[in-house]
């Protein structure tokens, strides 16, 4: 039946029973990223959003206040040790591509490190005259001094890799050897001085339905890449292949990774140049540390006498893995209320980041004397942690970003078996945060189900009448977790202007772990639509707001999520964003990366599922004759993942409706919408612009 099924899916994919939605879609021309026709609509669009928004009182402040947040030489400067100096990419407003720059260890523990630039992305991209966005470094251990730069065009997801000296500071030329890959969604990692293990488009035949590789190559130095020997072929209609490596002293290990959906796959290791597959389940992930194996679960596991459920962490040693061994030691067991959000291997120790009715918890493993030992670290009671291992398995220093909403957030230099954190850097507070206070509330779902939120607000203030300004944001989806952080520029574009602010944690989402996110999944995607429903009317009903006054924003899943919003309850909400968003359900898995989310959405070319999915799709729900609050959609022509024409083709049925829609598209910027700072100055203050015009009159 499986194989079957995904017979059907493929021939869909390529085309057959197209041709009626092709025939009901005025808007078909709109998905010509570049066509001539497109183009000039986007810049008509993106012309009268200009106007209409930029003229509003207050907006050449608004968009100087945030340039002063997102240009400010005090923000975090989080760095990645490779060989024996630390490295990070950093834009400012004299750079606004970045530079790639090193300091020592010691320079960085200082109160003003110094930087030597590595390599000026500015420089780089006039002498060629292209766009060059960052996608950062892959070297070669234990020196760095051989590296494999990403850069792609725009900012899009499609990159090309260079080889690159760190010690010459220049790229290695192909006609000396140099490796080198054409721009596609692919990469490659370092298997030896002379061997990468590479991803790429080889060609037609090579990439998935979902536009992702399907073949990994061994490619020595100095050979064509044409030539280079397959080592792994995925299908069709697989997700795509990754390879990675760690690089732990004397006992490096290297994957290759083969994904049959989003969240489902096998995991191979390279040894002598043969793969040997870890007999894991398919949606459970392994990561070796050491000659341990950790493997974490996506659905529950009845093994070894035992059921694991899903959402735990689980350890064995490797080899007694490989060899049939299934009596795991358990690391983490989820509970009602807490998941697992991470987990980061260092040299001797596993640092593993929970969550606890969204509130996150950090603790430290270690495994001696054939047993796993725990200790919980102090980390306050800020809302948001984030875990970074600075030289990866090669180290046990650790980088700690601690912040909430209202609390700048702090970097910290951390080392495994020490409670003693060294502070190395801390935002400066860009907005006065004395005067709100943060809530944690509840909401019940159309289902009974309690759904948390939080909510920034004036410190011990009633509602005006009507209540406040309101700002809802949401995601649910892809067992993403959403968590209270520290934003200057929400708080300079937002709060400091007299809006409230909420966060809410919506099934789909991985604030619970799997099994908040599953619950949400296909058929039940609905679900996470009534959660945030159901969190605006609790905010209504609490007096908190009231819908003239209460805005929506969310991107890509969360440009969804607004979408369906606004065509469902219109009448809730004063104001809506939508970024990057998926409007076309019928059309989405046709249109770059989006065959990879099936998994999520469901296939809208089998009847069954189409007849779920169709009951959302906000491009298709639209009516004429219906109030709707006036809405600003934005997007990137160089968004490689979630097609611009979503919101294109969005706004001109909205418009060809009657609605008032603005509308907005960066040229580059890929996904995150903008590539430079003063593109992300542009977009944040129009989008809270518009917002503060609709829901603050």
């Amino acid at each position: 039946m499986r194989a079957r099924w995904r017979c059907l899916a493929l021939l869909l994919l390529l085309g057959l029973g197209g041709a009626a939605a092709a025939e009901e879609d005025p808007y078909l021309w709109l998905e010509e990223v570049q066509g001539e026709r497109a183009l000039a609509w986007v810049r008509e669009q993106q012309q009268a959003a200009e106007q209409a928004l930029q003229a509003r009182p207050g907006q050449a402040a608004l968009a100087e206040g945030l340039r002063e947040v997102l240009a400010s030489p005090q923000r975090l400067a989080p760095a990645q040790q490779l060989g024996e100096q630390l490295y990070n990419f950093w834009r400012d407003a004299a750079h606004p591509r970045g530079l790639w720059r090193r300091t020592t260890l010691a320079s960085y523990r200082s109160a003003a490190p110094q930087w030597q630039t590595v390599l000026d992305l500015d420089r780089l991209a006039q002498e060629e005259g292209e766009r060059w966005v960052w996608g950062g470094a892959s070297c070669l251990p234990p020196q760095a001094r051989r590296c494999l730069l990403s850069l792609s065009r725009g900012g899009g997801d499609a990159h090309v890799l260079r080889e690159f000296d760190t010690v010459s500071g220049r790229f290695v030329d192909v006609a000396a050897g140099g490796f080198a890959l054409p721009e596609a969604k692919g990469g490659a990692s370092w298997v030896d001085a002379d061997t990468l293990s590479v991803y790429t488009d080889f060609g037609p035949g090579s990439m998935t339905a979902s536009g992702y590789p399907r073949q990994v190559r061994l490619w020595k130095r100095g050979t064509p890449l044409a030539q280079a020997p397959v080592l792994f072929e995925a299908g069709t209609d697989d997700v795509g292949m990754w390879t990675w490596a760690d690089d732990a002293p004397g006992r490096a290990t290297h994957l290759i990774e083969r994904r049959t959906s989003f969240f489902a796959g096998e995991q191979y290791l390279l040894r002598a140049g043969r793969l040997v597959k870890l007999p894991k389940p398919d949606d459970a992930s392994a990561t070796p540390f050491g000659d341990q194996l950790l493997i974490e679960l996506r659905s529950d596991w009845e093994v070894g006498g035992r059921r694991h459920a899903a959402g735990s962490l689980l350890a064995i040693a490797l080899e007694r893995f490989l060899a049939g061994g299934r009596q795991f030691q358990t690391l983490f067991a989820p509970t009602p209320g807490s998941a697992l959000q991470s987990h980061t291997v260092l040299r001797s120790a596993v640092l593993l980041l929970r969550m606890d009715d969204v509130k996150q918890r950090l603790s430290e493993w270690r495994y001696t004397q054939g047993r796993w030992r725990a200790r919980a670290l102090p980390t306050g009671e800020l809302g948001s942690l984030s875990v970074t291992a600075l030289a990866g398995q090669r180290s046990d220093r650790y980088l700690l970003t601690r912040s909430d909403f209202l609390t700048p957030a702090t970097l910290e230099l951390a080392e495994a078996g020490r409670d003693a954190r060294q502070t190395l850097q801390q935002l400066p507070a860009f907005f006065d945060a004395s005067s709100h206070a943060v809530e944690q509330l509840h909401a019940r779902s159309r289902d009974g189900t309690a759904v948390p939120y939080f909510i920034v607000k004036p410190r011990g203030v009633p509602p005006p009448a009507g209540g406040w300004p309101s700002l809802l944001y949401g995601y649910g989806g892809f067992e993403i977790s959403m968590k209270p952080g520290y934003s200057g520029v929400l708080g300079r574009g937002w709060l400091s202007q007299g809006g409230v602010y909420v966060l809410a944690n919506l099934r789909g989402g991985g604030e619970f772990g799997p099994r908040w996110h599953q619950a949400a999944l296909r058929e039940h995607r609905q679900r996470s639509f009534d959660d945030f429903i159901a969190v605006a009317e609790d905010l209504i009903a609490r007096g908190i707001t009231s819908p003239k006054r209460l805005g929506i924003m969310g991107g890509s899943l969360g440009g969804l999520l607004t979408s369906v919003a606004l065509v469902q309850r219109p009448e809730l909400f004063g104001a809506v964003v939508s970024q990057v968003p998926l409007t076309d359900m019928r059309r989405y898995h046709r249109l770059l990366a989006g065959a990879s989310w099936i998994e999520e959405y469901g296939n809208p070319d089998l009847p069954e599922q189409w007849a779920y999915i169709s009951k959302y799709s906000p491009y298709h729900n639209s009516q004429a004759g219906v109030v709707y609050p006036r809405v600003l959609y934005t997007s990137s022509t160089r968004d490689d993942r979630v097609h611009p024409a979503h919101a294109r083709k969005m706004v001109a049925r909205l418009q060809a409706q009657g609605h008032e829609v603005l509308y907005w598209e960066n040229t580059e910027g890929g996904h995150a919408g903008a590539a430079t700072i003063e593109q992300q100055v542009k977009l944040w203050a129009l989008s809270y612009g518009f917002l503060a015009e609709q829901l603050m009159r």
